[in-house]
Parts: C-alpha cells; sequence; structure tokens
C-alpha cells in the first residue's frame, strides 16, 4: 500500500465541507486533547478557530518550546540550475518563460559555497528546476560528492527521483528531500500542470513513499498556499504526514508553508492567505503533531519573521537566493520567485537571539557567533 491508496479513500468536496462545518466546541475539545486526531486537525484550522489563536499560539509556543528547546536551526538555498522541462503556471523557471538558462559548473558552485561559507551555513538546500537531462542523478552525485565536504548537512529540492536513485544518492551524504505536492486538489493540479513529468500527480504523490523506502533521513512536505483552499490543502497535507509517519517511522519530517510569490510572468493566486490565517496554521500543524520541524522561509515579510519565531517555527532561511548563481556568480539572472526578507544572516541572528532564542547552523549542534 501506499500513499495513494489511503488519499483515494477521501473526497476533496467532503473534507472541505466538514473543516467549514466545525464549530467552537469542535475547536475547543482539539485544544483540551491530550493527543490531536485529525478531525481536531480539522477543527484547528477551520474559520471557528480564529477565534481562539491567543490560547492556539500559546500552546503552540509551550509545545514548541518542550520538543526544541530555544534553538532555531538556520539554512540557505542553493540554486544550481534553472533548466526546466515541465510548464508550471506559478513558477518563473517554467519552461514557457522565456529566459535565459544556466546551470552551475563545478567551478561555479564551489565560488557559490564560498560565500555561503562565509555567512556561516553548515547547513545548505540544493534546488534546481526539473530537466532530467541536464539535471539528473549523475549530475547530482557529483555535486553531493563536491560539496559535502564543506557542509555538516546537505538537502535537496528537486524533481521526483524513483526509490533506487534515493538510494544511490544517500551515502554520498544526502540528508534531506523536500518535495511539495503543490495542491492535493487533482483537477487544480493538471490546470497548473500541463506539461511535463511534473503532470503525473500520482508519481509525485508517491514520492515520499519512495523516500521512506529508500531511507532518508528526513523529509518535507507541504503544498504552494493559494492555488487552491488552503484549509483543506492543509487537511491532506496533515494526512500525508500522518501516513508517513507511521509508515516510515524512522524517518525525521519537516513542513513549509509557501505563499504563492510574484515571478516572472506571475499568477495571481485562486485563495488569498492573511497573516493570521497563516499564524493559525503555524499554530495547528504544531499542536496537532509535536514532534515536526516547521520552517518558515524568506518569502515572508521582516515583520511576519520575527513574530513567528516564538509560535513555532523550527527552521528559518536568511540571506537566501533563488536563482542559479545569485550568490557570486551571476546576481542578475533569473529568480525561481521574489523574496520578501532581504536581511542578513548576522542581521537574522540577531534578530533570533533578540527573541531569546539561539541559532544553531547545522543540525541542532551549538552555534557559532557570527562577527557583527
Amino acid at each position: 500500500m501506499s500513499f495513494k491508496e489511503e488519499f483515494a479513500r477521501y473526497s476533496w468536496d467532503t473534507v472541505k465541507e466538514a473543516i467549514y462545518a466545525k464549530t467552537s466546541a469542535d475547536v475547543e475539545r482539539a485544544l483540551a486533547a491530550p493527543k490531536r486526531t485529525l478531525d481536531d486537525f480539522m477543527a484547528l484550522i477551520s474559520p471557528a478557530a480564529a477565534a481562539y489563536l491567543e490560547p492556539m499560539a500559546r500552546l503552540s509556543r509551550q509545545l514548541t518550546r518542550k520538543r526544541f528547546g530555544n534553538t532555531i536551526q538556520m539554512y540557505v538555498p542553493l540554486y544550481l540550475s534553472n533548466e526546466c522541462t515541465n510548464i508550471c503556471t506559478y513558477c518563473g523557471f517554467s519552461l514557457d518563460n522565456k529566459v535565459r538558462r544556466r546551470t552551475l559548473n563545478d567551478r561555479e558552485i564551489l565560488q557559490e559555497v564560498e560565500v555561503i561559507k562565509s555567512m556561516g551555513y553548515e547547513h545548505v538546500l540544493l534546488v534546481t528546476g526539473e530537466a532530467n537531462q541536464t539535471v539528473h542523478v549523475a549530475y547530482f552525485k557529483k555535486v553531493l560528492e563536491l560539496i559535502r565536504p564543506h557542509f555538516a548537512q546537505v538537502s535537496m529540492e528537486v524533481q521526483p527521483l524513483d526509490r533506487d536513485e534515493y538510494e544511490e544518492l544517500i551515502p554520498l551524504g544526502l540528508h534531506s528531500v523536500l518535495v511539495y505536492q503543490e495542491t492535493y486538489h487533482q483537477d487544480d493540479y493538471r490546470k497548473h500542470h500541463p506539461k511535463g513529468k511534473k503532470a503525473n500527480f500520482n508519481y509525485r504523490l508517491e514520492t515520499p513513499d519512495r523516500l521512506g523506502q529508500a531511507g532518508i533521513h528526513k523529509m518535507g512536505l507541504g503544498v504552494l498556499i493559494g492555488l487552491e483552499d488552503w484549509r483543506t490543502d492543509s487537511f491532506f497535507t496533515a494526512l500525508h504526514l500522518n501516513y508517513l509517519e507511521k509508515t516510515y517511522w524512522q524517518t525525521r519530517y519537516s513542513l513549509s508553508f509557501p505563499r504563492l510569490r510574484p515571478f516572472s510572468g506571475g499568477l495571481e493566486p485562486k485563495v488569498e492567505m492573511s497573516d493570521r490565517e497563516l499564524v493559525q496554521l503555524i499554530c495547528a500543524y504544531r499542536i496537532f503533531n509535536e514532534e515536526v520541524e516547521l520552517s518558515l522561509s524568506t518569502r515572508e515579510s521582516e515583520k511576519f519573521r520575527n513574530h513567528c519565531i516564538q509560535l513555532g517555527v523550527t527552521s528559518i532561511s536568511a540571506g537566501s537566493k533563488t536563482n542559479p548563481g545569485g550568490y557570486a556568480v551571476e546576481p542578475e539572472s533569473l529568480e525561481q520567485f521574489e523574496i520578501s526578507d532581504e536581511r542578513t544572516p548576522a542581521e537574522i541572528a540577531r534578530m533570533i537571539r533578540g527573541a531569546g532564542y539561539e541559532p544553531v547552523w547545522k543540525d541542532w549542534d551549538a552555534s557559532l557567533i557570527l562577527n557583527e
């Protein structure tokens, strides 16, 4: 059995109706429960829970500190390529976006690594478009061998791969893989992915199963908020997480909450999500699952990220560039999306300490204080 069979048991419309039917009594039961169920999660993301944001925030903060202490993990993306064979309506790397493409070579990668290391980072996230003819497993193996000596932790966010391909990469130092479903609404998924291998909804849906079978240390899930109703998409993300934790219990998990951001050619969100609603979602995930890591990227504003540090987030990026070569090689190349929080890693580290937390530069080890 894979998650595809579990997923098929649920109807999008039925789930959506159940979420919007939740009452204040349901929310109060969820907050008081010793262990929360998926039905409780529905209540916590429902419109009825909006009136309970303060108690949700307090509980989320308490649970996060109990499990993760006063630490915030720091990571940074390294974009290796903007080549892509998919058409995705929301992405600057989409095949139909007429821009100059590039894939970094060994020398250029090491130039980027030098700048990233100078910022203090020990955790790097490798990102590419999805182009199997150029950024393929052989390329990933070469990159891992090249950069592994420079970092304590290497994660990837690239095209979904087969199980045996993940098994080739893990011994080379691949620690984590992020794979976002984008949306669990199948009709809207097809609309936003009209061409390329990414158009295969089920292959993407079953990627976390292949990762779990390959024995990955950690995997990251999420949807692109704005493509469909965020509450319903978030329920299916929680359903997916629940299934994976039970099936691949030795693997750790993280969640991200990327809201649709402008890019070259731009797509307007179908559904807007307010800052208060994103806070509600972050708190709901933490109350539902005390073990999952929650990550917040530079897509979000300075003010919002300052606020969320104390509400359940456990990892954060800083100084991010979302274009290949953005740190040193070609700073003006096409970005995948616009960032919002442009502060340096040192400035983010100061903010984290000012909030009473400790920034860590690799996986939960003591941090080095940057020269400021």
